[in-house]
């Protein structure tokens, strides 16, 4: 299990991580979302002991990173694909990690087979691909056979099929009992992936839960011809929405304060004619992430992603 309590990070001026608590369980794939510079990478650092939180708490299976006695067989961790040593081996890179975990050398050839990579094994890192060093990053992780998976992009440079291949071995690891946390950009990918959804702006969380809550109740997308005069009608029953590219206003249920009967009567209170009235669960995640996160697209980037 993963657990975060209010962790906190500042560099200098700028806050980079306010107050995120977040749980991952075992058994699960938890989705981490949030756009460049939201504080994802940073959080992960933090829950692995890369970076020292200001303020709050991290702990893997109940403890914190730092007190684990062989962390790699508690936790594989993929953070940067680019970080190996680019004239080692993938064999010589796995045989180096297994010593150093503990495990026997013979699973460095498994490993090998499963992430795809026996014909290259004793190729270059230099000269591998950013997908082919992607599945080496991954078996790393997997070198020491650990309960929990912690995976920065992960998808990173993979092809269509290695998406599919990484989706599949993340969800036999979870259902053999681990517990995955994992960042991507690829929206379509996680809703293909994870059970559960945390979803990160300007550093703090602003929605977490189980995804197909998140996607059947987050919002409401509505529609006129007269977009300008359906936003004023929305901001003067003080509803909150988000205005797409496409005219389309996608609106925050608000706790389920917010229905489509009540917009349907805002809008024949001040004759607004309306062409789309629907729950947008159907837009899936990239439309759930949008309404989330349009909030804070206009803030400055923040200095870690």
């Amino acid at each position: 299990m993963i657990t975060t309590t209010a962790l906190t990070k500042r560099y200098g001026d700028t806050p980079v991580v306010r107050d995120v608590s977040l749980r991952c369980e075992p058994g699960t794939i938890t989705g981490f979302l949030g756009a460049n510079g939201a504080g994802k990478s940073t959080t992960m650092k933090m829950i692995v002991g890369l970076v020292r939180p200001d303020h709050g708490v991290a702990n893997i299976g109940g403890r914190p990173f730092h007190e684990l006695p062989n962390p790699t067989r508690v936790v594989g961790m993929l953070l940067d694909a680019s970080a190996m040593h680019p004239g080692r081996t993938g064999r010589s890179t796995l045989s180096i990690a297994a010593r150093m975990a503990g495990v026997r050398l013979d699973r460095v050839d498994r490993l090998l087979d499963l992430v795809g990579l026996t014909d290259a094994a004793d190729k270059r890192v230099g000269t591998y691909s950013l997908g082919m060093r992607q599945r080496l990053g991954i078996a790393q992780a997997l070198v020491g056979d650990p309960e929990t998976l912690i995976l920065d992009e992960p998808a990173n440079g993979l092809d269509p099929e290695g998406i599919a291949w990484m989706r599949r071995l993340l969800r036999g690891f979870a259902d053999r009992g681990g517990t995955v946390l994992l960042s991507s950009h690829l929206l379509h990918e996680v809703q293909a992936t994870v059970d559960h959804l945390v979803v990160i702006a300007d550093g703090a969380v602003v929605s977490s839960g189980r995804l197909d809550d998140l996607l059947a109740s987050s919002s409401i997308l509505v529609r006129s011809p007269e977009p300008a005069a359906l936003a004023a009608a929305l901001r003067a029953a003080h509803i909150e929405f988000v205005a797409g590219p496409d005219d389309a206003l996608t609106v925050d249920v608000d706790g389920g304060r917010v229905t489509p009967e009540l917009l349907a009567g805002v809008a024949r209170d001040h004759q607004v004619l309306l062409t789309e009235l629907r729950r947008s669960d159907t837009n899936g995640l990239e439309q759930l992430f949008f309404s989330l996160t349009a909030a804070n697209a206009a803030a400055p980037q923040e200095v870690a992603s």
